[in-house]
């Protein structure tokens, strides 16, 4: 059984996540506390040792990251919800951290779960102290453009900023992604999800199969054929349903 604790200044939100996680998950967790407030959630983090705690973003008296920057290093998986859709969530997104949108649906919780589930049979333990790490290092950017990113490797999460990143091609279910240095890594996810963690103002899909930083492309070249040449030579295919919407972007 895991160990579970709720984090919310909201009692009724309490006892609604409290009765969701007993009516489909008694067998899967045990809720060893619920907490109103961080100061609260902090004492009692520290003294049951939770495999998973529900988070929220804002509360009244400091809330869900401001947990996490007090306490540190953080030894288990976190679930965020939060009644707000705001721009942290691309922060906990890029991260590959998971949340939750009030007022929390029971299939959107199962999903969650299962994710968890998933997560936690394939990592190691230093994942989950990497992933909330690059959680705080990309909110305490701010503005920054170039949010770091968590790529899902065979051995655990490829921590990469997406300005690093001079193009993606599709290899069926993978993507490989390459570097501005010259390396490459091949990474478990399509190229249509990479294309959702990216920054779209930076990144063009060139083609079915090709998504491109801007920022490294050198010339668009129309004879024998369309590409992008990029600042390293190489040569970049661009689709005829693609051509009006790059030359658009590039000029």
């Amino acid at each position: 059984m895991k160990r579970v604790i709720i984090v919310d200044d909201e009692e009724p939100a309490l006892e609604m996540m409290t009765s969701l996680l007993k009516r489909y998950f008694s067998h899967k967790f045990i809720i060893v506390d619920s907490c109103l407030n961080i100061s609260d959630a902090e004492k009692s983090i520290h003294a049951n040792s939770p495999d998973l705690v529900f988070l929220d973003i804002r509360m009244k008296n400091g809330g869900g990251f401001e947990l996490l920057r007090k306490l540190g290093k953080v030894d288990f998986d976190v679930i965020f919800t939060t009644a707000h859709s705001e721009h942290a969530l691309e922060a906990i997104k890029n991260s590959a951290l998971d949340y939750l949108l009030k007022p929390i649906s029971p299939a959107e919780l199962i999903l969650s779960v299962k994710k968890f589930e998933d997560k936690h049979k394939s990592k190691f333990e230093g994942d989950r102290i990497d992933r909330i790490e690059l959680l705080m290092d990309n909110l305490n950017n701010g503005d920054n453009n170039f949010p770091a990113i968590s790529f899902p490797v065979n051995e655990g999460y490829k921590l990469i900023r997406s300005n690093q990143i001079m193009y993606c091609v599709s290899e069926i279910n993978y993507t490989k992604v390459h570097l501005v240095e010259g390396t490459s890594f091949l990474v478990s996810r399509t190229l249509k999800k990479i294309e959702e963690l990216l920054p779209h103002q930076f990144f063009l899909r060139s083609h079915k199969s090709y998504l491109v930083n801007k920022n490294y492309i050198k010339k668009y070249m129309n004879k024998e054929g369309h590409f992008l040449l990029l600042s390293n030579d190489e040569k970049i295919p661009v689709s005829s349903r693609k051509r009006s919407e790059i030359l658009s972007s590039i000029i």
